[in-house]
């Protein structure tokens, strides 16, 4: 092709993502760094990449529809134009249904020339067809149904039937494959949600205050995250409202020393600074020294000076015995992720169940490892950002019977204004179809 073409560029990252297992997002960011794609073909590119990603169970029942060879025996150049084109006809309105075909045909005849005629053939009859694709019956199969239409793997929405019966599941596996908002944390060390919010709307950027947390704001316009005003002047960092919810549970003071132990990419750890207002110490930790330079750039950015930042194994006891003890300790615990899989959709389709246990044994570890270094009256906050019992409740549970000097408390005692948002046993849960941001839980616990 003569200039740059979104439609090849998100078939080559959509390659990648499924040969190589890499991740969309820096994929994307490097394609569209180069500048080759201008004007609405940048937003056409992301819009294809992440809505193959998210819709890619649901399209291969297309493909199965509509296609004599079905979506397991077709090579797999063949498989990803034929899904890029399914998304244009069944997702975007605003892309003519010839547009979508000779462009996947013309894709193919350099990419797979042998299989335009077939490219051709199916997405022809699956716009002159589109009425008679036929879904499980919720009825007879709510498990087939919800991972079908929604597109999702089995096993996950076994997990949500379980948990909330098949009317919320639905709605939950519908958020899951829809966009996730974008809501930045404003930084409270150089200005207030009000005078960000002004400072957007002077600059063309919609925004609206986020309902629970104070500090955030959920972009209404479509901007690059780099772009909106005060970005560069660190006025804000992007995190979801969950996100920011969690490190106000922890509630730290003035002065204290906080061991944030699993903390890139440093959204929690800039917070928690704010929350101290910059007076006091806190260790920000990860297993890896390039996650940790991310943290280093946040806190260099937003001017949380009370970070410093050290390579750190949480889940072993050696490599945290020369630091603390602390007042609070945060553990966002490695996890399946699977409460922003909006954000991540490809990695919906790389988990197994089987990867439960492991991440589990990891979490338990990582408690076990910190619970020393806390002084009695401190505070733990446990958080994931997944929604499985195994990962949470399962968790905390089993910490709390090993550990009979913990003991948890209630977040509704010290958040009511929040009590929508918490159990009755007072953990912190947060569900995408119910409160608009991510898939997170937090559990309090106190050291006697």
């Amino acid at each position: 092709m003569t200039r740059p073409n979104p439609r090849r560029s998100a078939y080559e990252i959509l390659l990648r993502v499924e040969r190589d297992r890499a991740f969309a997002e820096p994929l994307i960011d490097r394609e569209l760094a180069r500048g080759g794609l201008c004007g609405p073909d940048r937003g056409l590119l992301t819009e294809l990449v992440y809505g193959v990603l998210r819709r890619q169970g649901s399209l291969d029942h297309l493909v199965d529809t509509f296609s004599a060879t079905k979506s397991g025996k077709l090579e797999r150049s063949v498989l990803l134009i034929l899904r890029l084109g399914l998304y244009q006809l069944f997702h975007l309105d605003r892309i003519p249904v010839s547009a979508a075909v000779n462009e996947s045909v013309n894709l193919a005849k350099e990419v797979a020339p042998r299989a335009a005629g077939l490219i051709n053939a199916v997405l022809r009859r699956a716009d002159r067809e589109r009425e008679a694709v036929v879904w499980p019956d919720p009825g007879r199969d709510p498990v087939g149904y919800l991972a079908l239409r929604h597109s999702h793997p089995r096993w996950i929405v076994e997990g949500w039937l379980d948990q909330l019966g098949f009317a919320e599941a639905e709605l939950l596996a519908r958020a899951m494959a829809e966009p996730a908002p974008l809501t930045v944390r404003v930084n409270t060390l150089r200005s207030n949600r009000d005078e960000l919010r002004a400072l957007f709307r002077e600059g063309g950027v919609a925004s609206e205050p986020t309902p629970y947390s104070p500090d955030g704001l959920r972009i209404l316009s479509r901007t690059a995250v780099t772009l909106l005003p005060g970005f560069g002047e660190g006025l804000f960092t992007v995190q979801d409202e969950a996100s920011q919810l969690a490190s106000r549970f922890l509630a730290p003071s003035p002065g204290d020393r906080v061991l944030d132990v699993c903390a890139a990419p440093g959204g929690k750890t800039t917070h928690l600074a704010q929350l101290m207002e910059n007076r006091g110490e806190i260790l920000a930790g990860d297993v890896s020294e390039k996650k940790l330079r991310r943290i280093g750039e946040s806190v260099a950015r937003l001017g949380a000076t009370i970070v410093r930042t050290a390579p750190l194994d949480a889940s072993s006891p050696a490599a945290l015995a020369d630091h603390g003890p602390f007042d609070r300790i945060l553990v966002d615990a490695p996890c399946s992720g699977l409460g922003v899989l909006r954000r991540n959709p490809e990695g919906k389709w790389w988990k197994e169940p089987g990867d439960l246990a492991r991440i589990v044994a990891t979490q338990r570890a990582i408690l076990d490892a910190v619970a020393p270094r806390l002084v009695p009256g401190g505070v733990i906050l446990y958080s994931t950002c997944s929604t499985t019992l195994a990962e949470n409740e399962g968790v905390v549970e089993d910490f709390l019977s090993r550990c009979d000097d913990f003991v948890l408390e209630d977040l509704n005692a010290f958040f009511p204004e929040l009590a929508e948002l918490f159990t009755v046993r007072g953990f912190f849960r947060s569900w995408p179809h119910r409160h608009g941001m991510d898939g997170f839980f937090a559990a309090r616990l106190r050291k006697r």
